[in-house]
């Protein structure tokens, strides 16, 4: 019976070009996956540090805005304390209580740390709990400066020399949504600020 030779991969013309061949796929494809691998950690690794730059703003801006609001709730709450008393009395009494307003001192927030999260689209890089906690912090300083453009406009509408109790009543509508509000602000920013702190220090 007469001997069959079968060709060896890797010997002979056809077998060198074959294992060429396979062993250029293996090295494309290990580039190729090696190349992906790459831009991959390098996209996580700038998605890491936007996040870490926008926790850094946020924590910033979070403790001076409970900053602005801590120092302006006492007088608030003590300034709503004697409109109280002044509406609570008859006509006659009114004229021997004296209120002292010294203006409207509301707290003014800073966004620009929520503003640019937004525009960097940063915040889907962050801690999705913690990203809601900011989101209601922000909706909550906004509520209170809506109505803080609302008092101001009705004072420029109608100045408190034009009616003075028209003026405080308005006032001490004002000054009760206030401290109602800061308080909870307070609590919102006493609950955040750690966590993100937490959250740097991972």
């Amino acid at each position: 019976m007469p001997e069959v030779h079968l060709p060896r991969l890797g010997h002979g013309p056809g077998g060198s070009s074959l294992l060429k061949i396979v062993l250029e796929v293996i090295l494309i494809g290990g580039g190729v996956f090696l190349g992906l691998a790459g831009e991959q950690w390098r996209e996580n690794a700038h998605n890491r540090e936007l996040a870490e730059m926008s926790l850094r703003r946020f924590r910033t801006e979070m403790q001076a805005n409970r900053k602005a609001v801590a120092a302006v709730k006492d007088y608030h709450a003590v300034t709503l304390k004697a409109l109280n008393a002044y509406f609570a009395a008859n006509a006659n009494a009114r004229k021997a209580l004296s209120v002292n307003i010294e203006g409207l001192l509301p707290a003014f927030f800073d966004h620009t740390a929520w503003d640019l999260a937004l525009a960097t689209q940063s915040l889907a890089y962050i801690d999705e709990e913690l990203a809601f906690g900011l989101s209601r912090i922000y909706n909550a300083q906004n509520m209170y400066s809506g109505l803080t453009s609302g008092i101001t406009q009705a004072m420029y509408l109608r100045t408190p020399t034009e009616s003075e109790d028209g003026f405080m009543a308005a006032v001490q509508v004002y000054f009760s949504d206030l401290a109602g509000m800061e308080p909870k602000l307070l609590e919102l920013y006493d609950e955040l600020i750690p966590r993100l702190d937490r959250a740097l220090d991972e």
